[in-house]
């Protein structure tokens, strides 16, 4: 299931498997110039094909590597002929297809192993020029793609618009997430405006980022004195979120509140 927005000259493609008329798991695209930012799950790749039909597409970035985000490479190549671009550390993982949860199997399919290109610096459509920032911490590789003039910053997952409480333990690394996130405070923009992953456009990105790392922060203050009065990680994760995440049985542990303690009480922020 798609559905778009049409925000300016950005059109929005949020993207995701239909569950009684409505998307529990979305991920979005963005196509502004010719430029598409990440191309979904793979299962609504046809149907990404035919929402880009007939518009202007030139070229497509994955922000990183995740299945979510990669699924509709290959229908797009072999539709559109056109090129995808990845950073460097993202692109052998996409070549050869990420590791993958049954959840992410289920609930976006299993991507299409592609041939993609490596990121330059910056990216010029026929009208903006995008930096390409490295914006490690979500995963290795990750990338944001920012056009300074006109403050938009496309952040992949680096920012959700909640407090998260569960990682993976393989490739999220929270001193990089905040570091990362100071990294986009300080460009030199005089708007900075988060276009994320589940379709939230945040407005005052600088004050969203800079409330993000406090959160960071106490939530690590707190896991360390916790784990000072000899708490085990699955009691720290008890007083800090309760019961374990649905989504850790969902991808048999590989996706949990536990994780983000350990990830937590490790982090250099």
């Amino acid at each position: 299931m798609i559905k778009i927005n049409q925000l300016g000259e950005v059109l929005q493609i949020k993207m995701g498997r239909e569950v009684n008329g409505e998307i529990p798991y979305v991920t979005t695209a963005y196509l502004v110039d010719g430029l598409l930012i990440d191309t979904g799950p793979s299962n609504t790749a046809s149907e990404l094909a035919e929402v880009v039909q007939g518009r202007y597409l030139k070229v497509a970035v994955n922000t990183h590597y995740h299945e979510d985000h990669i699924g509709g490479n290959a229908t797009l190549m072999r539709h559109f002929g056109i090129r995808i671009l990845a950073s460097p550390v993202a692109a052998p993982v996409i070549k050869r297809g990420p590791y993958l949860y049954e959840m992410g199997r289920e609930a976006w399919g299993a991507p299409e192993p592609t041939e993609v290109d490596c990121l330059p610096e910056r990216l010029e459509t026929d009208h903006f020029c995008f930096d390409v920032v490295d914006t490690p911490g979500h995963c290795h590789g990750h990338v944001s793609l920012v056009e300074p003039t006109k403050g938009w910053c496309f952040c992949g997952d680096l920012y959700v618009p909640w407090e998260p409480t569960r990682c993976r333990p393989e490739d999220e690394d929270l001193g990089e997430t905040v570091s990362s996130m100071q990294k986009l405070i300080r460009l030199q923009t005089d708007e900075l405006v988060l276009f994320t992953s589940v379709g939230r456009v945040v407005q005052d990105g600088r004050a969203a980022l800079r409330s993000r790392i406090q959160y960071y922060r106490d939530m690590r203050d707190r896991a360390i004195a916790l784990e000072r009065e000899g708490l085990s990680v699955a009691a720290i994760r008890e007083r800090l979120f309760g019961e374990e995440s649905p989504v850790a049985e969902a991808t048999g542990g590989g996706i949990s509140s536990q994780h983000f303690v350990r990830a937590l009480l490790r982090a250099d922020i």
